[in-house]
């Protein structure tokens, strides 16, 4: 509960060191799901609408009838030309990724001597994504300078530069993005037979595949993100006497993103913009801080005294303009300045500060006995007038009873600590002026300039607080060949800082208010071993384990939503990110029919847990909830004279994913023509009753909506790293100059064990994640497996 302070390398008094290393590596998607090709999209969607058609009572040949439009719908994206007999056969889904390069250089130079010391590095990291169109250049640079000036005043800076460009992809919920290319049937051909261009180029709709073809961006569109930043500060300390000393630090964090969009002709499907379109955005963020504090470090007999007092000011403003044209005299012009038309432009500005006084004091007694007290005052400008402060004292105690005699000389136990604590936090991280009621100036109408409410005011909004309770325990075994620590915590958080529901008369839905409270409790673990510690040959195993408890007490009877169709709530008695949705109950074996739990309460109190195939006969009910029971982590370090091996696996276990939105191309039963997963060939059928797939119907809502039938276990195991390296002997590289050399090769996300059906079990997407509602795959991109050589070497 204090000032985090994040120190970087520094140089050191003596001979001038180079540090050179580059690493070349390759990416690729650590899973690729997969779709039904032409032969069996034609099967599948032909049984699909003979389904329908059966419902219906329509007859096959019908030219209204459903088997008719399919089949003109079959010939329609295949241009005609290849007939049913040789269809085209495109793997869209693999079209989407990408193999993905990438190259990283880093050189740094540090030394000094007794009064100067300095560290200088730069780095240089040209990556390619692994979805198509996806590319990232970056450049930094740094200095960090100390200097002794005089026995009583040190100062130093740490300048840090970084230019980055991305060349970017449109968000989740975009047709433009790569992955929802998925969609596109595999009838479609990649190219256009009579014109040899992509499929669904202009001109003309003839041969348009079903949606829009995002591969069209790859040549006809960009969206380009250039980013400049300055993450700088500078410090000095004057020591004013013995054990006094006062230390003031001012930092700057400066942010210039450009973001560049042109859209040509050829991306129109996508745009409606025959001439092009076109986007400047700009944002500038400047963040100023300064911390300034008294330290007071004495040592009095047996008696350790660590004093320290001070404030610390925080400011942030964010600057925001776009401006966007359409219609370029041709695709050789992107900049807005050749738009015939400028459409749309705005500007906004955003600013929050923060203000602190902080206290600490650290005693300790004999070496075994500690005590420390500490305490913040917090003032934000996001709370009310009369709320912007927040006091939040801590105390902790901590008894090292190896120091004790009845432990000294003990061969088991070699290092024994009982700690625990208990303290108070505020957060908050909310919009920068939710205590204001707001105006917008944007409701000009007939050239006439106006004004509107935007915002509901709270100005009771205040600090949400958690008081927090450890109680913990560090041990070391056998002269610490085995180590750890076990901990257990309790965090009660009250005012909660949600939006909640207003009635509509306001003319607004929601308003920012302090609101229930918060339970989160739970164990962790951390245990070492060094198995085998030989002269030239050593094993280190680590094992971490994490259980964390969630729930929500009380939200004062209010029903907060969110997530894709609101299938996430804030309730109480359950934790954040429940699922609340229709119950999936499989498939009526005897019609394929898809199946919900009624779940109705009767008169009686009891639920009725009967099923029905009407889904709005079935009551929503708590599913589950995207949050893990715990997570659980495993290192290894194998070292053998120069060469070592080392891993990493981490596991998430007992959280859900919901995969509703682009889950329904594998489970939507034919509700649309976009491409199935090769799974839903296990459709019910008279011949296969034994299946959890609901019979596909085309353009039917079959098991389509709504429900835990799209909530999968996001369970899983991964090998997130692993390491082969060897350092070459010094007695090889003397001659040479250099004093040490190390060649590597380094797996990541090389292995995931999981049932997860999606590409990734560790996802989250970017279009409907909230603070209420967690676990959401909306063709969110799989993590990338990579392999990556390198090798360092200093002289």
């Amino acid at each position: 509960n204090g000032v985090v302070l994040i120190s970087t390398k520094k140089g050191k008094e003596g001979q001038t060191n180079v540090n050179f290393g580059v690493q070349y590596g390759n990416s690729k998607p650590t899973r690729v799901v997969k779709f039904l090709n032409s032969a069996q999209y034609l099967d599948y969607y032909r049984k699909a609408a003979a389904n329908s058609d059966r419902i219906d009572g329509l007859d096959p040949a019908d030219p209204d009838s459903y088997t008719s439009y399919m089949e003109g719908f079959f010939d329609g994206v295949s241009i005609g030309t290849f007939g049913t007999s040789n269809q085209a056969d495109t793997k869209w889904d693999e079209l989407a990724f990408q193999d993905a390069p990438q190259k990283q250089f880093d050189l740094s130079i540090d030394g000094g001597n007794a009064k100067t010391k300095f560290f200088v590095s730069g780095q240089f990291l040209d990556q390619d994504g692994i979805m198509v169109g996806n590319k990232l250049k970056r450049m930094t640079g740094r200095i960090n300078l100390d200097h002794e000036v005089s026995k009583v005043l040190n100062i130093g800076f740490n300048l840090g530069l970084s230019r980055t460009f991305n060349e970017r992809l449109d968000g989740d919920n975009a047709f433009s993005n790569p992955l929802q290319i998925v969609a596109l049937t595999p009838l479609s051909p990649l190219y256009d037979p009579t014109t040899n261009l992509l499929i669904g180029s202009p001109p003309g709709d003839i041969g348009q595949p079903l949606y829009y073809n995002p591969l069209l961006n790859l040549e006809g569109a960009l969206f380009n993100t250039n980013v400049h930043r300055n993450l700088s500060n500078a410090y000095g300390v004057l020591k004013i006497a013995s054990g006094l000393t006062f230390r003031s630090e001012f930092g700057i964090d400066l942010l210039d993103q450009n973001e560049e969009s042109y859209n040509s002709s050829i991306s129109q499907r996508n745009t409606g913009f025959a001439l092009g379109t076109g986007s400047n955005f700009f944002t500038r963020v400047e963040n100023l801080n300064t911390n300034n504090y008294f330290s007071f470090n004495k040592k009095f007999g047996a008696h350790k005294l660590d004093l320290t007092a001070g404030m610390s000011y925080q400011q942030s403003k964010q600057d925001f303009s776009s401006v966007t044209g359409t219609d370029f005299p041709s695709d050789a012009y992107k900049k807005i300045a050749s738009a015939a038309k400028i459409t749309a432009g705005t500007s906004t500005e955003t600013n929050f500060r923060f203000l602190s006084y902080f206290a600490r004091a650290n005693y300790k007694l004999a070496e075994k006995y500690l005590l420390g007290l500490s305490a913040r005052v917090d003032g934000s400008s996001r709370f009310g007038v009369d709320s912007r402060y927040g006091f939040f004292p801590a105390v902790s105690a901590g008894w090292i009873v190896s120091e004790e005699g009845f432990l000294q000389g003990s061969k088991l136990i070699s290092f024994l600590k009982l700690r625990g604590s208990y303290g108070q936090t505020g957060n908050a991280e909310i919009g920068n002026f939710p205590q204001l009621g707001l105006f917008s100036g944007d409701a000009g109408y007939g050239n006439k300039p106006g004004q509107r409410p935007s915002q509901l005011g709270n100005p009771d909004l205040r600090w949400e607080t958690t008081n927090q309770m450890d109680l913990g325990i560090d041990f070391g075994l056998f002269r610490d060949r085995i180590n750890g620590e076990i901990d257990v915590y309790q965090k009660k958080t009250d005012g909660l800082l949600l939006n909640v529901n207003v009635p509509a008369t306001t003319g607004f839905s929601t308003v920012t208010k302090n609101v229930g409270k918060l339970e989160n409790k739970g164990v962790e673990l951390a245990l070492n071993a060094t198995l085998i510690n030989g002269r030239d040959f050593k094993w280190d195993l680590g094992f971490n384990y994490g259980l964390n408890i969630n729930k929500i007490n009380d939200l004062q009877g209010q029903i907060i939503e969110g997530g894709l169709s609101n299938m996430s709530r804030a309730m109480e008695g359950q934790p954040l990110s429940t699922f609340f949705t229709v119950e999936y109950a499989g498939v009526d074996p005897a019609n394929g029919d898809a199946l919900w739990y009624k779940n109705i309460k009767n008169t009686d109190g009891t639920i009725d847990r009967g099923t029905t195939a009407t889904y709005n006969q079935a009551q929503r009910v708590v599913i589950g909830n995207g949050l893990p029971k715990w997570i659980g982590g495993l290192t290894s370090s194998i070292k053998f004279k120069g060469l070592e091996l080392s891993m990493l696996w981490n596991t998430v276990q007992g959280n859900l994913v919901n995969f509703y939105g682009a889950g329904r191309f594998s489970s939507a039963n034919g509700r649309f023509e976009d491409n199935q997963t090769v799974d839903q060939l296990n459709s019910w059928t008279p011949q296969n009753t034994n299946t959890n797939i609901p019979e596909a119907r085309l353009f039917f809502n079959n098991g389509a909506q709504a429900s835990s039938r799209f909530i999968q276990d996001g369970s899983f195991i991964r090998l997130r790293n692993a390491t082969i390296g060897y350092t070459l002997p010094k007695t090889l590289l003397k001659n040479a100059g250099i004093k040490s050399a190390r060649i590597y090769v380094t797996g990541l996300n090389l292995l995931t064990l999981t049932k997860y059906t999606g590409w990734d079990p560790e996802v989250n997407s970017d279009d409907f994640v909230t603070n209420v509602a967690q676990g959401y795959d909306f063709y969110s991109p799989p993590m990338p497996r990579s392999i990556i050589g390198g090798i360092n070497v200093k002289f």
